[in-house]
């Protein structure tokens, strides 16, 4: 734990930790804002942060300067933190900050010291994938675990991924070697909408972590967040017509169901491009998500 910096030393029983990462398995913002807003609605409190000095490209997360009401000029570190809460489903560690760019072994080391240190019993990540699904329809996610306990318990699939991964995929290697059963959750974010925030797949994240967890939280915020975005995606949808056709055909696929569950393909490659996913290929889909980024060095 050398590079851990400790806040703060609660008694908790038997937490559950819940991580995201900005940047590679963040589509939509989904992943790091559903813990965001876990941490508001949870009222946590800071607990640990790393030190970013040792796991960070400054070049590619750049620091912020900030100015006080004196006009002191302080830097904004890039830091990924630790926050604790008491919830009526149980005690929870949660994790939010940027993915780290170096030394990925040692950054894992350090999250699950802070794990072993409170006797976290269960570790799950949240991320978000851009996908060929439309945005005016309930928002898909799928749910994977190694762990048959896990998967048993929380009704998901068994990972069979392999190729490129992120910081999640090995916090889950390193979960697995100590011993931590460990489930990650992805929302399928619409590809025609990357560059729009997608509160209604961080809403859709939240709910089922909740539910996963018997940990209930408030929504309301989300809720409202969500409408507004289905709104300014229609209203850029309505500006063309392609767009229009698109989305049109997504919508007619997802409501009538039209879909192949007997063709799946690890790297997603039986699906068309205009499909909604079922659970299996939403999976494949997550897969070749994931090959793509590491191929193209984002």
């Amino acid at each position: 734990m050398e590079h851990v910096r400790w806040l703060a030393q609660p008694t908790l029983q038997q937490p559950t930790m819940i991580a995201a990462f900005t940047g590679w398995n963040d589509a939509g913002d989904a992943a790091s804002n559903s813990v965001r807003h876990l941490i508001e609605a949870w009222q946590a409190q800071p607990l640990a942060e790393i030190d970013p000095e040792e796991f960070t490209d400054f070049a590619t997360v750049r620091p912020h300067v900030r100015l006080s009401a004196g006009m002191t000029r302080s830097i904004v570190w890039p830091t990924v933190g630790a926050w604790s809460a008491s919830t009526p489903g149980g005690d929870v560690i949660l994790v939010l900050g940027p993915e780290p760019s170096l030394r990925w072994r040692l950054f894992a080391e350090q999250i699950m010291a802070i794990a072993n240190r409170h006797g976290t019993t269960m570790l799950f990540t949240l991320g978000a994938l851009l996908a060929d699904v439309p945005h005016s329809r309930p928002v898909q996610l799928m749910g994977t675990a190694t762990d048959q306990s896990m998967i048993d318990r929380f009704e998901l699939q068994r990972s069979r991924y392999e190729g490129p991964t992120g910081i999640v995929g090995v916090l889950h290697d390193a979960a697995g070697r100590a011993g931590l059963p460990s489930a990650s959750l992805w929302a399928a974010v619409p590809a025609y909408a990357s560059q729009v925030p997608s509160p209604k797949a961080a809403l859709a994240l939240v709910e089922r972590t909740c539910e996963m967890l018997g940990c209930p939280a408030s929504t309301a915020r989300l809720v409202e967040e969500a409408g507004e975005y289905d709104a300014r995606v229609s209203a850029f949808v309505g500006d063309d017509d392609e767009l229009i056709g698109y989305v049109a055909r997504l919508e007619s696929l997802a409501d009538n169901g039209e879909l192949d569950d007997d063709e799946d393909d690890d790297d997603g490659s039986s699906l068309a491009d205009d499909t909604p996913f079922t659970s299996e290929e939403l999976m494949a889909e997550v897969e070749r998500f994931l090959r793509d980024q590491g191929n193209s060095g984002s």
